[in-house]
């Protein structure tokens, strides 16, 4: 099994098998447009800009599961990343990432990587988290917005990343698968 066993629907519904990026390199993110990590959404299309041509992808797949940071219909998504962070990576559908009705993809990407590799126990949001959703640091839930998945080109994942780390921190991954 890879992530290319699942499909999801575009933000504008129609249904994308993910096999459609087979042979590509991916990094799959969960996204919000209200959260503090939202200008992440700069570094991203930016690693994506640099690296598309050279088979690299970027899919994006808004939540609202984390404090209510991803609020708005498809359509709003749509375009508050395309005006505020001029994004043209492929954007999904809202969806679930944890808990019963989380998108199967989310499910296989969880069972893949089951904790962030990079996880700083220290970070501001690991101590809110503690604190405030302490449920959200059991097992391999998806911790926050921004958590990512990179996948290499067979469609395997390699490595989950911490919602704070940023696209650069991650560039020379990318580049060395490929």
């Amino acid at each position: 099994m890879s992530v290319y066993d699942f499909e999801a629907c575009s933000q504008d519904g129609q249904v994308v098998r993910l096999e459609k990026y087979r042979g590509q390199v991916a990094l799959i993110v969960n996204t919000a447009s209200k959260c503090g990590l939202t200008p992440q959404y700069e570094g991203l299309q930016k690693l994506y800009e640099e690296y598309k041509d050279k088979g690299f992808t970027i899919l994006g797949f808004p939540c609202n599961q984390f404090g209510g940071q991803e609020p708005g219909t498809d359509e709003e998504i749509q375009a508050f990343c395309a005006v505020n962070y001029q994004v043209t990576f492929p954007m999904f559908k809202k969806i679930e990432v944890n808990g019963p009705e989380a998108h199967p993809l989310y499910k296989y990407l969880r069972e893949q990587a089951p904790a962030d590799a990079d996880a700083d126990s220290n970070s501001p949001l690991y101590k809110h988290l503690r604190e405030k959703a302490p449920e959200l640091l059991e097992g391999s839930n998806i911790r926050w917005n921004f958590t990512k998945f990179l996948v290499d080109r067979e469609g395997n994942v390699v490595k989950r990343f911490a919602p704070s780390t940023v696209a650069a921190a991650i560039e020379d991954e990318v580049r060395a698968l490929l």
